[in-house]
């Protein structure tokens, strides 16, 4: 822009000293040539003004770039956060309770009803206040009063969040012989909620690898 500038202020110039020597005083072909050098000038910041608009669109289309780039990170980075347990989710779903007043339901049952909800496509489940992520693991607590998700203990009623095709997850709870089937076999009983939206909010601390380190990327 300053160079656009400086041209501009050229032409103004040249002009302003032609009319101070008085054009009638110069001859026809001094005329021409002056009127050349100006029109020729003219050109010049015309094309500088292209040049300018063209590098400034350059700029805006890598800076478009730069922030479609940042955005699939970050959604990429909130995907992971999500199936690692390390962030909330919240999205349609089922709430599934199951009550249990004499300690029947045992941690295999839990179990059974997590495997069925991740093979109906559940995104991100919850039992009780524990997160429910690839590495979880369940136990029974001596005395049946409850069950260990990873360590956390869980009594009942058990309060499964699940977040996915509200339908499909549904359904996968109520196929006969299946997860609502056997909790009433062994004398309690199920309630399976379709939500609209619902949140899976207990997170996971993050722990670092011990021993596994990521391969470098290799540059072409």
């Amino acid at each position: 822009m300053l160079l656009a500038a400086s041209l501009g202020f050229a032409i103004i110039a040249q002009v302003r000293q032609t009319s101070l020597q008085g054009l009638e005083n110069l001859r026809e072909d001094e005329l021409v040539r002056i009127f050349a050098d100006v029109d020729q000038d003219g050109d010049r910041l015309g094309d500088e003004v292209r040049d300018l608009q063209s590098s400034l669109d350059r700029l805006k289309s890598r800076s478009t770039s730069e922030e479609e780039a940042q955005r699939a990170a970050q959604e990429r980075v909130d995907a992971l956060g999500i199936l690692a347990g390390t962030a909330p989710a919240k999205g349609p779903g089922i709430l599934l309770r199951i009550d249990d007043p004499d300690g029947k339901v045992t941690q295999s049952i839990i179990l059974d009803a997590i495997q069925e909800l991740r093979d109906a496509g559940a995104e991100a489940i919850q039992v009780g206040d524990a997160r429910v992520v690839a590495t979880t693991w369940f136990a029974d607590i001596e005395g049946g009063d409850g069950i260990s998700v990873s360590g956390s203990v869980v009594r009942p009623p058990y309060v499964i969040r699940a977040i996915g095709d509200s339908n499909a997850l549904a359904g996968s709870m109520q196929i006969p012989g299946g997860v609502t089937a056997t909790v009433r076999r062994v004398g309690a009983s199920a309630d399976v909620q379709i939500r609209d939206e619902l949140a899976v909010d207990a997170l996971l601390s993050v722990t670092a690898p011990q021993y596994a380190r990521p391969v470098p990327t290799a540059t072409p």
